[in-house]
């Protein structure tokens, strides 16, 4: 319990300390966001009024503790360019990103498991230089132009999968599921070939322990041993790693969804920095900071499941 609580409390001190300094940097950053919205021809009368609306006079510790007592309240204030609650802004967005996320996510484990396993078996063996040649280009291809590539080829020449404007899952989940598998796949090469390469990485190392030795010795096979042993413990190394690329697909991906026009989180981002939407700005750079932090959290928990000598180590 007392573990829990200083997580809970880390969490929410990170949080803190990030809304402050995303405050800050749009308060110091050159630019208006009310003559952003009225335009250049707006009378200084106009933008004063729409700034004291907006509630952009004042210090900036004034601004932010009033913005913070509201946000404590579940009111993260309205967008300038919407002119809508943050909060219904965002969760109509939320969908495409998550939905993008979980099949990117659920591509990574079906392959990287696999696939680790395959090339940790030999060692520098022929497949093994192989899968690591794939791992090396997947890792180093842009995903911007993965997703053209990807369209071109299966979406348009061979007409395997849905390309064009987004379905949502309410409306045609069959439709959204095709138009998004290759996103999916675009989001997935490259975090799947870090996790291949990271959890190979893990398996041979297992393999040089001494209860590998002894587990030979004792008449157990190459694959009871490496499902039994290694992989328990590789997997136990890679849970930070896979908690980290679990966060960073939940928290959009900006290349992917401007390439494929998706809706999310991610491009609604890039879309209220370049229109100084400070509101919207502050609550996706929160939930993407959230994410991290929770997944971090989680993968410690994981650690103390998994590995019990994590807990009597405490």
């Amino acid at each position: 319990m007392k573990y829990i609580i200083k997580k809970i409390a880390s969490l929410v001190i990170t949080l803190l300390i990030i809304s402050f300094v995303t405050f800050l940097a749009f308060a110091v950053i050159p630019g208006d966001a009310a003559v952003s919205k009225l335009g250049m021809d707006a009378t200084p009368e106009q933008v004063e009024e729409l700034r004291e609306e907006m509630g952009l006079n004042g210090s900036v510790m004034g601004r932010y503790f009033k913005w913070l007592g509201k946000a404590l309240k579940g009111d993260f204030g309205k967008s300038y360019r919407y002119d809508m609650p943050v909060t219904e802004l965002i969760s109509e967005r939320l969908g495409a990103t998550v939905g993008l996320a979980c099949v990117s996510l659920v591509l990574i484990l079906v392959f990287s498991v696999p696939l680790s396993l395959l090339s940790a078996a030999k060692p520098n063996g022929a497949v093994d230089n192989v899968l690591t040649i794939l791992t090396q280009i997947g890792m180093a291809i842009p995903q911007f132009f993965l997703g053209i590539v990807l369209t071109l080829v299966f979406g348009i020449l061979l007409s395997w999968f849905k390309t064009g404007s987004y379905v949502s899952p309410s409306v045609d989940f069959g439709g959204f599921l095709s138009f998004m598998i290759l996103p999916a796949i675009s989001v997935a090469i490259p975090k799947m070939s870090m996790m291949v390469k990271y959890l190979r990485d893990c398996i041979v190392s297992e393999k040089k322990n001494d209860y590998v030795r002894t587990a030979k010795a004792k008449g157990n096979g190459e694959a009871a041993i490496l499902f039994k042993h290694v992989l328990k413990n590789a997997v136990i190394s890679a849970i930070t790693f896979f908690a980290m690329i679990t966060a960073e697909v939940l928290a959009g991906s900006i290349v992917v969804e401007q390439v494929f026009g998706i809706p999310g989180l991610g491009r609604l981002l890039v879309n209220s920095i370049n229109n100084r939407d400070f509101p919207v700005v502050n609550v996706i750079v929160l939930y993407m900071a959230a994410l991290v932090v929770i997944m971090n959290t989680l993968a410690d928990i994981s650690y103390r499941i998994v590995d019990p000598r994590v807990s009597r180590a405490d």
